[in-house]
């Protein structure tokens, strides 16, 4: 069977195609009484939504997304969540099927072509169907309807490394995550970046990237021992994300490299409300699959873009060799856009193992 639903508690559902009428999620188990309405989502998509840059791939979609159903304005105020499902809906308006004809036989290499063929025995190859990265604008608008269930937390994604290069973490300033196409905390690495991605593009090729985010001020308590540890579902929810192929949480493989004494998170008292003061947070802010209270440090790495211009050698649904290149248009690096989408996943995670703290433990 396909599983389309993720959650526990705060459940969502994506549904729709990259090439179809429209894309979508119900949100389900949403608390009742929470202010809604579109402004509260659309500032997400904008951020996803594709060309906006010459580093991103040029379909226009405006992403406007539609709230139809879970809202209720009584007396005139502002909409408020019902408690019931919240039905979200946004338009394909930009698609370009034609630019896949050539491919309606062959596989791509990188791609889910083959397995998802594998699998049903049929596909749409349009591009890629449901296993389009299109299908994570969905998951956004359900991530901003999950900010609404942690307000007590402040989430910070950015690009860490692309193609290679990282950044210098002695020059990080979030507050420039905004001011440059690549959603990078450090002016000197993005302005290397344009030169890497741009020859990217025009060598229709593609480059990976790293993409960390910090959840401050979740509280300590969150998750669960064995079956339900918060670090466990948070690296489920970000490998669920197309083309991530590696999470980190906390110091992650580097760990592995470390004694003892060096990876241990030393405790001193500290206050009765902000709990024991760490000198250190190499564990990422989940220590047993539960939150300590520290910032929560996860990372994910996304492949390069599959989509290439470069011949690659494949085969036919016919089993014959073939050369493909694929046409259209691509991400040259699909970490950039996926830096929105991991925020919204560590949100969709966060607010459900909040649920699931406050119905077990009050």
């Amino acid at each position: 069977m396909s599983i389309n639903t993720f959650g526990r508690v705060f459940r969502f559902t994506t549904w729709g195609e990259s090439h179809g009428p429209a894309l979508g999620a119900v949100v389900d188990g949403c608390p009742p009484g929470l202010e809604l309405d579109e402004s509260d989502i659309q500032p997400f998509l904008d951020a996803r939504r594709p060309g906006q840059s010459k580093y991103t791939t040029q379909r226009q979609e405006a992403d406007a997304v539609r709230i139809m159903s879970g809202v209720f304005a009584d007396g005139g105020g502002k909409q408020r969540t019902t408690g019931t499902p919240i039905a979200l809906m946004i338009e394909n308006t930009d698609q370009r099927s034609k630019d896949y004809s050539e491919i309606a036989q062959t596989y791509r290499p990188g791609h889910a072509d083959y397995a998802y063929d594998a699998k049903y025995g049929f596909r749409d190859y349009r591009g890629g169907g449901r296993s389009s990265a299109r299908e994570t604008a969905a998951r956004v608008a359900a991530g901003a309807i999950a900010r609404l269930i942690i307000p007590e937390v402040t989430l910070a994604a950015y690009v860490c490394e692309l193609g290679g290069d990282a950044i210098d973490r002695e020059a990080m300033d979030l507050s420039t995550i905004g001011d440059n196409p690549f959603f990078c905390p450090d002016p000197a690495a993005a302005s290397r970046w344009e030169g890497l991605v741009d020859k990217a593009r025009k060598d229709g090729s593609s480059l990976g990237a790293v993409v960390e985010c910090v959840a401050s001020g979740v509280p300590a308590g969150w998750g669960a021992p064995v079956y339900a540890k918060l670090d466990a579902e948070l690296a489920a929810a970000m490998m669920g994300i197309n083309a991530v192929k590696g999470v980190e949480i906390g110091d992650g493989f580097a760990a592995a490299r470390l004694s003892g004494e060096e990876n241990a998170d030393p405790m001193q008292p500290g206050t009765q409300d902000a709990g024991p003061a760490f000198a250190a947070n190499h564990a990422g802010g989940i220590a047993g699959g539960i939150s300590t209270g520290q910032p929560i440090v996860c990372r994910v790495a996304f492949k390069p873009t599959s989509s290439i211009l470069t011949p690659v050698d494949s085969i036919t649904r016919d089993g014959a060799a073939t050369k493909v290149r694929t046409k259209g248009r691509h991400d040259p690096c699909v970490g950039i856009r996926g830096t929105p989408v991991v925020e919204a996943m560590m949100a969709l995670v966060l607010a459900d193992h909040k649920l699931l703290h406050r119905a077990q433990c009050g």
